[in-house]
């Protein structure tokens, strides 16, 4: 039987939704790494299945150090979901990506300190590459129907993945921008394309850009005001480019061509007889193509 795509949307500040979805209904997925930040929303468009998880919960309960990402990248393995499309708000470190633009991420510099970054440990070691952490056939996807919903649109940057919750000094700002070069900066896509690799998930993201961070001259320090206008805007035009990924992605899966969905095949290193029986039972979702 051939392979179903599955689309997860993990959606950021202001995408909460859907639209459109036949069949939609939210449902409850048990996770063995904790609870997931909401019930998961499943239906389909263009009769590709999908799936959407509100990353900070309906309501925005959870904050960037606080969401379980472990959980939610299991809770999706486990819908059946082939393909993550992250979207969330950032900040600009270049006057050309400008609020109320979209990029399309390819490289990450991970700052964060106070979240579990992996679904192995002791009793269960395994090491993937994130050397090239987002997949390039699904960031093509949705650079095509960001173009499609007629929404500026970058493709190619760094995010700075920055702990939260408060925004960056200006000193920060000035040296993510001009010493180590960094594209948008924001606080939730670190670990969740780290977790996404290790659950051989073909993952892009989708920077909407609110604002210019805090090294513009000519606009001061960040203005929560200023942003949350800008996220409403933006949140409309991430659901134009979600409506349009199942016509662009198709219902029929086939390997991806950069190896996401294998990344797992050499990078178990604990040997059989000595992996934690816990460990295994807990990785049956995310490691079960290897550990059948």
């Amino acid at each position: 039987m051939a392979a179903k795509t599955m689309i997860g949307v993990i959606g950021g500040s202001g995408v909460y939704e859907i639209d459109g979805l036949e069949g939609a209904e939210w449902v409850t997925v048990d996770s063995p790494w904790g609870t997931p930040s909401d019930q998961i929303l499943t239906g389909s468009l263009n009769s590709v299945s999908m799936a959407f998880l509100p990353r900070h919960g309906r309501g925005h309960i959870h904050s960037p150090s606080t969401v379980p990402y472990r959980a939610n990248i299991d809770a999706l393995k486990r819908l059946g979901v082939t393909d993550i499309v992250s979207v969330s708000a950032c900040g600009s470190f270049r006057e050309e990506m400008a609020p109320g633009d979209f990029v399309i991420v390819d490289q990450f510099i991970d700052r964060t300190f106070a979240r579990e970054k992996s679904f192995f440990g002791t009793g269960f070691v395994a090491h993937v590459s994130v050397a090239h952490p987002t997949c390039p056939r699904l960031g093509d996807a949705c650079e095509m129907a960001a173009k499609d919903a007629g929404v500026t649109v970058h493709r190619g940057g760094t995010y700075l993945a920055m702990e939260g919750p408060q925004f960056s000094s200006l000193a920060e700002s000035k040296m993510y921008r001009d010493v180590w070069k960094c594209d948008v900066i924001g606080m939730t896509n670190m670990p969740e394309a780290k977790l996404a690799r290790e659950a051989e998930l073909c993952y892009a993201s989708v920077a909407m850009i609110t604002d210019y961070d805090s090294w513009h001259p000519d606009h001061g320090e960040v203005d929560v005001a200023e942003i949350i206008a800008t996220l409403m805007g933006n949140a409309e035009k991430a659901r134009s480019l979600v409506s349009r990924l199942p016509g662009l992605l198709g219902a029929r899966r086939v390997p991806c061509p950069h190896g996401c969905d294998r990344a797992l095949e050499y990078a178990i290193l604990t040997v059989p007889e000595k992996r934690d029986p816990a460990m295994l039972a807990k990785l049956d979702a995310v490691a079960g193509r290897i550990l059948l």
